[in-house]
């Protein structure tokens, strides 16, 4: 049976919840905000009147005024997007509980097997091209429509959505009509709608592996699908048997049931910084304020230790890098922190100018490694100890009331817990550096 995948993006969603706890901002040009007291003012969302602006997520607070005069800052809500993102879920729910969440605000849906809980289709539900039957273009964008439309009228935000007959191509296809739009990428025509798109469109294309991609002279979905399986496979390994398969229509992953967690393959954080950082202190200390985030969540999450940190900056040009090295498991702050800082020194020299950072851990051994008496010696328990006592500690009487020395240096970092304000969402993954 051709399966029906929807996948479903709410559209500006901090900036639209913002807009129903606040009714007068309705029609304004907004922007979600980061506390410009604790100099973490950068745009978080915007509403589409800003985005006709050219403000950006990103910015700075003063770069979205200077784009837009007239622009309403506002600060963020994350309990409330919280609670309106289970309320969408909820909705869902009575079309399908194949539910499977791609950050706070997306979501795709199997509704394969659940066709008849929709309103009844008038048009023709099949079609039917040399000898093989496809569910109809006009038939999946009512789907599309029955569920965009639910969520818009009962609880007041947009939604686009991606109909097709795989996760990959129903993502995209969510991509393309916003705000509030539904897009059919059927089985039928599927190579008529996407391959002429540009590469990066396709998911798990990230900035390195487009750009691998393009000196290839793969700068199309099309390209992409047609090329050599061995010059893919040759140049990104196994993660080049996925590239294809995801342009090719081949993609056979399932959605996930809405109970099932979504197995953890990665955690991280990363950070905008309203000004350009220029000094090493300061990349080293910024570094370990993500890695305090990065190592609590790897603490809370029960999988272990990490056996790989990864480096992520982009640079005042926009221009964005990645680096990853093989470490012993670790689940410790300092640790993590020392081999981002690393990769960091060994691929960067002074002058630079650096406009975000991110650190991410993977490898997880799910508690089953042994420290070797050389680590148990270097009193690596005691550390682990100390730092969940910390996180107890931040828990009860706030993140600022016990900070590390090198962090102290700015009062302003100090305050700048990345773990409680940072909702964390998917991003278009790279294939690993050599």
């Amino acid at each position: 049976m051709e399966r029906i995948i929807i996948h479903s993006d709410l559209n500006n969603f901090y900036a639209s919840v913002e807009r129903l706890l606040d009714p007068s901002l309705a029609g304004k040009p907004v922007a979600v905000c980061g506390d410009r007291e604790a100099r973490h003012g950068v745009v978080l969302a915007k509403s589409e009147e800003a985005k006709k602006f050219g403000v950006r997520t990103g910015d700075t607070v003063w770069q979205a005024q200077r784009k837009c005069r007239d622009i309403v800052i506002v600060p963020p809500h994350f309990e409330e997007y919280i609670e309106y993102s289970k309320k969408v879920r909820a909705v869902y729910a009575r079309y399908t509980d194949l539910i499977e969440s791609y950050g706070i605000d997306e979501c795709w849906l199997d509704i394969t097997r659940s066709t008849l809980l929709f309103p009844e289709y008038d048009g023709e539900k099949y079609l039917t091209e040399n000898g093989t039957k496809y569910y109809s273009e006009g038939f999946l964008l009512h789907l599309g429509d029955v569920i965009r439309n639910a969520v818009k009228d009962e609880l007041g935000v947009t939604v686009s959505c991606g109909v097709s007959f795989n996760k990959v191509f129903a993502k995209l296809g969510s991509d393309i009509k916003k705000p509030d739009g539904t897009t059919v990428i059927s089985k039928a025509r599927f190579r008529d709608i996407i391959y002429g798109l540009p590469v990066e469109d396709l998911l798990f294309v990230g900035g390195a592996t487009k750009e691998k991609l393009k000196q290839m002279g793969l700068n199309t979905i099309g390209k992409l699908a047609a090329a050599d399986d061995k010059l893919i496979t040759d140049t990104f390994g196994k993660f080049g048997r996925t590239l294809l398969k995801n342009a090719r229509g081949e993609d056979i992953d399932p959605v996930k049931h809405m109970d099932e967690k979504r197995e953890m393959k990665s955690i991280g954080n990363s950070c905008t910084y309203p000004k350009d950082v220029t000094d090493m202190r300061g990349i080293k200390r910024l570094l370990y304020v993500l890695a305090e985030s990065v190592a609590a969540r790897l603490r809370e999450s029960g999988q272990g230790f990490a056996d790989t940190v990864h480096l992520w900056v982009r640079d005042s040009a926009l221009n964005n890098f990645s680096f990853q090295k093989k470490v012993r498991h670790t689940a410790l702050c300092g640790e993590i922190a020392e081999h981002a800082f690393s990769l960091f020194t060994a691929n960067f020299r002074q002058p630079f100018s650096v406009r975000s950072l991110g650190v991410t851990v993977s490898g997880f051994d799910n508690g089953q490694s042994q420290l070797t008496f050389d680590e148990a010696s270097g009193n690596y328990n005691k550390r682990y100890a100390v730092e969940k006592c910390v996180d107890q500690i931040r828990k009860k009487h706030g993140y600022a009331k016990l900070q590390r020395g090198i962090v102290a240096e700015d009062k302003d970092e100090m305050c700048n817990d990345i773990k409680s304000t940072h909702l964390i969402k998917p991003a278009k993954i790279d294939y690993p550096e050599d």
